[in-house]
C-alpha cells in the first residue's frame, strides 16, 4: 500500500510514518514545516520507501500532485490550538475546515478515494453522558477547534456520500508519548524545567482528563483502515480511565524530582472550550480487538521521560509562536528540499 500523510513532520505523523514504513508500505509524507520538526523525519529519510514534499494542504495543486498514485491519504495536518482559538478564529478554518477540504479536492483529481481523518473528542462538547459514545445526540459546540473538526467530519462524510470515497473519523482524547510536541504536559515540562520550584496552572487541577499513548492511537488507526470496509466509519479513541490535572501534575513532578508550589488560576475550566470532563466510549473500536496497551499513568512518565532527553524542544525557535501558527506558507511547484538532521541525506521532490 502506498499511503500519503499530511503533517507528517508533527508529533502524530511521523511516528505514524515510521510505524507504516515498518510495516512494509511505501509513504509520502506532506508537511508545510512551520510545526513539523525536520529531525522526526530522520528514521524515514533513511528509506527508500520514504519521499518527503514540503508543502502547505492550502496549495491544492501540489497537494493533488504531491499525492498521485497513493491508495491511502492520512489527513493529520491542523491547527491543534485549542487554548488560543479565539484570539485567531482564521487558523481554525482555515487549516482545519478549509484544509480538509482542500486534501478531500486534491483527493478526488487525483483519483483516491480512501482517506483517514484526525478528529478530536472536542466536538462533544460538553456532553452530558459519560462515557461518551460517537452516537450522542448531536453535541453544542464549545470550541472553535472543535467546531473546525467537525466541520471537516461533515466534508468527509458528503465526499463519501456524493464521489464514492471511503472514510475513517478519529476522534481523539489527547494524544501524548515520544515527539510529542505541545499540550499541558509539555507546558508544565518546560515551566518545571525552567523553575522547580513554582508551576502555575491553569484551572482548579481537578479538570478530569483522558490521554492516549501515541503508539496505541496508532494500532488503533491501523488496525480500523486494513479491516473496515464500511463507507463511514467513526471511532473514538483513548483509554477506559481518565485523570485530574492534578494527577497529572504528581506523577510529572515526582518524574523529574521536583517539589513545586501549585499556583492555580480559574476555576473549573482553564479556558473557554477547556471541557471539565472528557471520558469517551470506546467500544466500537474495542470490538476490533483493540485496546490500549499502556496506561494514561505510563503515558504520561513515557512523555515526561521523552522530553527530559530532548530539551531542545524547549527551544522557542522549536515551537509556533504568534506569527509563525499563520497557515499560509503555501510553496509554488518549484523543487523542495529538505535535509534529514541525522543523516544528512537530501530529501528531493519535485511536482
Amino acid at each position: 500500500m502506498k499511503v500519503f500523510v499530511t503533517g507528517a513532520a508533527g508529533f502524530i505523523g511521523s511516528n505514524l510514518v515510521d510505524r507504516l514504513l515498518a510495516a512494509g508500505h511505501e509513504v509520502v509524507g506532506y508537511d508545510n514545516l512551520i510545526t513539523g520538526q525536520e529531525r522526526f523525519l530522520a528514521p524515514a529519510g533513511a528509506s527508500g520507501a520514504f519521499r518527503f514534499v514540503e508543502g502547505d494542504v492550502l496549495d491544492q495543486p501540489r497537494l493533488a500532485a504531491s499525492m498521485a498514485g497513493c491508495d491511502l491519504v492520512v489527513h493529520l495536518a491542523a491547527n491543534a490550538d485549542l487554548r488560543f482559538g479565539l484570539e485567531h478564529p482564521h487558523r481554525d478554518v482555515e487549516q482545519n475546515a478549509i484544509g480538509t477540504f482542500k486534501t478531500l479536492e486534491a483527493m478526488r483529481i487525483a483519483g483516491i478515494r480512501r482517506i483517514a481523518f484526525s478528529s478530536t473528542g472536542s466536538i462533544y462538547g460538553e456532553p452530558e453522558l459519560f462515557p461518551t459514545p460517537e452516537n450522542v445526540a448531536f453535541p453544542i459546540q464549545t470550541s472553535l477547534y472543535g467546531a473546525s473538526k467537525l466541520a471537516g467530519e461533515g466534508l468527509i462524510q458528503a465526499y463519501c456520500e456524493g464521489f464514492g470515497f471511503q472514510g475513517f473519523i478519529f476522534r481523539f482524547v489527547s494524544i501524548l508519548g515520544e515527539r510529542y510536541s505541545h499540550g499541558h504536559v509539555f507546558d508544565f515540562c518546560k515551566s518545571l524545567l525552567r523553575d522547580p520550584d513554582d508551576l502555575f496552572i491553569l484551572g482548579n487541577g481537578l479538570q478530569r482528563k483522558s490521554y492516549l499513548h501515541v503508539q496505541d492511537c496508532i494500532d488503533a488507526i491501523l488496525l480500523a483502515v486494513e479491516n473496515v470496509d464500511a463507507k463511514v466509519s467513526i471511532f473514538n479513541l483513548g483509554t477506559d480511565e481518565f485523570c485530574t490535572v492534578n494527577d497529572s501534575v504528581g506523577w510529572i513532578t515526582t518524574e523529574l524530582g521536583f517539589s513545586p508550589k501549585l499556583n492555580y488560576a480559574g476555576g473549573e475550566r482553564g479556558w473557554v472550550g477547556d471541557s471539565p470532563l472528557i471520558y469517551l466510549d470506546c467500544t466500537r473500536i474495542r470490538s476490533l480487538g483493540w485496546k490500549p496497551k499502556l496506561s494514561i499513568r505510563e503515558g504520561i512518565i513515557r512523555t515526561v521521560r521523552f522530553l527530559s532527553e530532548n530539551r531542545w524542544l524547549f527551544d522557542e525557535r522549536s515551537q509556533p509562536g504568534a506569527e509563525t501558527i499563520l497557515p499560509s506558507r503555501i510553496s509554488g511547484g518549484a523543487a523542495v528540499e529538505a535535509r534529514s538532521a541525522a543523516s544528512g541525506r537530501n530529501l528531493k521532490e519535485t511536482v
